[in-house]
């Protein structure tokens, strides 16, 4: 079936469980992003591996010793507001504000203040305790030390970090919120800001600037980079053919590398045999950033060789399951397009459920040829230079950000859409559903979570966050965004899944795509997602998805990463996993 004629929904193009020619519970989830999560095992102990006591004990000691730790940190935020309602309650606060300076002269307009005030902070003293309540309860269930996961000692250390990242900004936020009871009781009586007291009740000045979720540092200063000087009648063919849109960007991407490896210029497929590239990315950004004629589409390539278009040598990265991975049907489509294809061999054995690390040595000396057109076929499982090639900005040697990255049209839509429903301070999320039930339980362990756990997952980071809105992008039902909309509750409020809207004539914030007549193309729709995204504050993404991995790597190319984007549920396990068929 031609990849255009599939019917992805608005939030999502997620690569038909990330590849095409390979059964997911064969491939064992091959392609995909490895999670983070620790293996789910059985709790058992064996009796071959036993730490000594002295270890054993020692480990319970430090264990201990951390866990005491924190618990002492909330138990004083437990008792701080509760010695001030009993403080409040017993002194006598007309005095005590007389020897201020502070005359009633008014009983009964200070009365009603006083009344006011009183119930005001009573309010904001029963939103504190649901607040520690909450944070004691999360301390409890997500202590590294517990036995309801496998954990590895770098699991722990992670879990632990995070913990403390949580604890930390929760306890400022109680601060916080302490500051207000106190401002409410006062403002009865006329006493001005808390902050004018002068008793070193303000926190320090780094609590007033304190950034929960502050942007990750790249360390760009230490990127390795590679340049692309192409020799100008040499050819790379690059052909993509698995999964969806976002496995096709990054199979482009990789061969892109490998174009700059062999010096050579990249052949952008036609849309007769894969996507209609120019509608989603910009492929003269691509040139205008490397400064030179780095890539060319095809419809350029084929006036370039008239009626002598032929891939000189056709040499396979991939041999297994099948040479280049690709079929017959795609075979066809390109001697279709006239395109002549010699003999295909395979340049090493090479298997994509298992691919080796490969170094950029190893692709010269394997790929390097004189021919004037050469293919390697999909390189979309090929693990090269990872490292290297995972950098921000890519491992190429250029004068952007990134270079793949949504069409202008896009990126303009994306911005006022923004400025339309969300404004500067929001969360994404991609929240992948559709097929991902089976996809999820073919993995050890699942990442398809029920919505009540996935909607405590989110509500805890929009929660540490303190955003005050979400945007959605799904290929879920109806049913299951609309519980998870009446699910995800931080401090007694709901927080509102903005999902984007039917086309409206009086909104004009899509006109753009409206008048290039591309606002029903749904790979358009799915780069706008993308696009919506990677412009959040925080990202809660799908793990195994390269739809997410897509929107991770702008996000990272373009800065706007943040130390709160994760996985959802990262770290942990659905509470509830259906048999196998």
């Amino acid at each position: 079936m031609n990849h255009r004629d599939r019917d992805p929904s608005s939030g999502e193009d997620d690569d038909s469980d990330r590849e095409t020619l390979i059964p997911q519970n064969k491939a064992n989830g091959v392609g995909s992003k490895p999670s983070s999560t620790p293996p789910h095992s059985a709790f058992h102990i064996d009796d071959e591996f036993k730490p000594s006591r002295t270890r054993a004990a020692a480990s319970r000691r430090s264990a201990l010793t951390g866990s005491s730790k924190r618990y002492y940190v909330v138990l004083l935020a437990v008792l701080v507001p509760l010695v001030i309602v009993v403080l409040f309650l017993t002194t006598d606060l007309r005095s005590l504000f007389d020897r201020v300076g502070v005359g009633v002269s008014a009983e009964g307009l200070v009365s009603g203040r006083m009344r006011e005030a009183e119930l005001q902070a009573m309010e904001l003293l029963r939103r504190q305790q649901l607040g520690l309540f909450s944070l004691w309860n999360r301390t409890l269930s997500s202590h590294p030390n517990s036995s309801r996961l496998n954990y590895t000692e770098s699991d722990k250390d992670l879990l632990s970090a995070a913990l403390f990242h949580d604890l930390k900004s929760a306890v400022l936020k109680q601060i916080s919120l302490n500051k207000e009871i106190q401002q409410a009781l006062l403002s009865a009586h006329q006493m001005g800001n808390v902050s004018d007291l002068g008793d070193g009740v303000v926190a320090d000045p780094s609590f007033s600037g304190y950034d929960s979720c502050p942007k990750v540092d790249h360390r760009l200063w230490e990127r390795r980079r590679i340049e692309w000087q192409p020799r100008l009648d040499k050819y790379l063919f690059a052909v993509c053919v698995s999964g969806q849109m976002s496995n096709h960007l990054i199979c482009l991407e990789k061969h892109m590398f490998f174009a700059a490896l062999l010096e050579r210029v990249l052949v952008i497929p036609s849309l007769k045999v894969d996507y209609e590239f120019d509608r989603v990315i910009d492929v003269d950004h691509i040139n205008k950033c490397l400064g030179r004629k780095v890539v060319v589409t095809f419809e350029e390539f084929a006036e370039l060789k008239k009626n002598h278009m032929k891939i000189n040598k056709f040499v396979c990265y991939f041999s297994s399951p099948l040479p280049c991975f690709m079929d017959d049907d795609h075979k066809k489509k390109l001697e279709a397009l006239g395109i002549s294809i010699g003999k295909i061999e395979s340049a090493w054995t090479e298997d994509v459920k298992k691919p080796s690390k490969r170094t950029s040595q190893d692709v010269k000396a394997k790929f390097s040829s004189d021919d004037d057109v050469i293919a390697i076929g999909d390189v979309f499982f090929a693990n090269v230079e990872e490292e290297w090639f995972k950098q921000p900005g890519g491992p190429l040697s250029h004068q952007c950000k990134t270079l793949i990255e949504p069409s202008r049209l896009i990126m303009l839509t994306a911005q006022r859409f923004v400025q339309t429903f969300l404004g500067e301070n929001f969360v994404a999320l991609h929240f992948r559903r559709h097929g991902f039930l089976k996809f999820c339980n073919a993995k050890q362990p699942s990442c398809f979570f029920p919505i009540p756990q996935a909607a405590d997952c989110i509500s805890r980071i929009v929660e540490r966050a303190n955003i005050p809105v979400i945007y959605l992008s799904t290929d879920a039902a109806e049913s299951e965004t609309g519980l998870l909309q009446s699910l995800i509750v931080v401090n007694g409020k709901v927080v509102p899944l903005v999902k984007r809207p039917a086309r409206n004539a009086a909104e004009k914030w899509d006109a753009l795509l409206y008048r290039a007549k591309i606002e029903d193309d749904n790979q358009v729709k799915a780069m706008l997602d993308k696009t919506i995204c990677a412009m959040s504050n925080v990202f809660i993404g799908a793990p195994g998805s390269t739809f997410t991995d897509d929107i991770l790597r702008l996000r990272k190319d373009w800065g706007s990463a943040s130390t709160c984007d994760e996985y959802l549920c990262q770290g942990q396990v659905p509470n509830f996993i259906a048999e196998d068929e």
